[in-house]
């Protein structure tokens, strides 16, 4: 994707992330983190907790215009070189996802593939892409139909999470459609995948889910089946 010049605010924003995240730096903090992400990516050493005030600055003092100046500051702050000033991208990319429209999925598919590790990609597909799902499916159905089939499992990750905050709104023959087309995958996130978003539906439609479940037994793999049916083997739908 093409680099989007600098705006005034944009520049504000990312002296301020910069400055707010060096003045909370831990130094010792940092290499457990990179350990735990198994990353070569630096870190300043600051944990979530002490990211929150950041994110209540961003939200209170640099909201965007519009869709372009949206885009343009998460693709300024994703640009930075600290994996906190991405995490930091994604928190603004949240808060104003009103903002977003079926183009930011160009943005959005970049980072997933640009990221390509589960703590970026779960906040892209459940709170990003999952957002614009809801609010335009009728429009971007076949994009996602795409992404399904993409040769980068963590856009085809990106697709089966897409509709895990939708609830009672699935559309769960698409959900189930995913599901299936990505059964065979030996990739443990996929089949991770599988299972987080049946166990996720389980919560709105659980028949629907034990159902799909029982029917497909033999085609899923043991994790996604596992995970699918947690939520309703816990509350007495299923048998463990």
């Amino acid at each position: 994707m093409p680099r989007v010049p600098k705006s005034k605010n944009d520049g504000d924003i990312v002296d301020y992330v910069q400055a707010e995240l060096a003045k909370v730096a831990d130094e010792s903090k940092a290499p457990e983190m990179q350990a735990y992400m198994k990353t070569d990516m630096p870190f300043y050493g600051v944990q979530k907790p002490d990211r929150l005030p950041i994110i209540r600055g961003m939200k209170a003092n640099f909201r965007p215009a519009s869709r372009f100046e949206y885009e343009q500051t998460i693709r300024r702050l994703w640009d930075l070189p600290y994996r906190e000033e991405k995490y930091l991208a994604l928190n603004y990319a949240c808060e104003f996802v009103s903002l977003a429209e079926p183009k930011t999925l160009v943005l959005f598919e970049a980072l997933v593939r640009e990221g390509s590790w589960w703590d970026f990609v779960d906040v892209i597909a459940g709170h990003l892409v999952g957002a614009i799902y809801l609010k335009y499916r009728d429009e971007i159905e076949q994009h996602m139909d795409r992404w399904i089939v993409d040769d980068d499992f963590w856009i085809r990750r990106t697709a089966i999470l897409s509709q895990m905050k939708h609830k009672k709104s699935t559309d769960a023959k698409r959900l189930f459609a995913y599901c299936l087309a990505q059964a065979g995958e030996k990739e443990f996130f996929i089949r991770k995948a599988i299972g987080w978003a049946l166990r996720e539906y389980s919560y709105a439609e659980p028949a629907a889910v034990k159902k799909f479940l029982l029917a497909n037994k033999n085609r899923l793999s043991p994790l996604s089946f596992k995970e699918g049916a947690k939520h309703l083997v816990k509350v007495g739908v299923m048998d463990a």
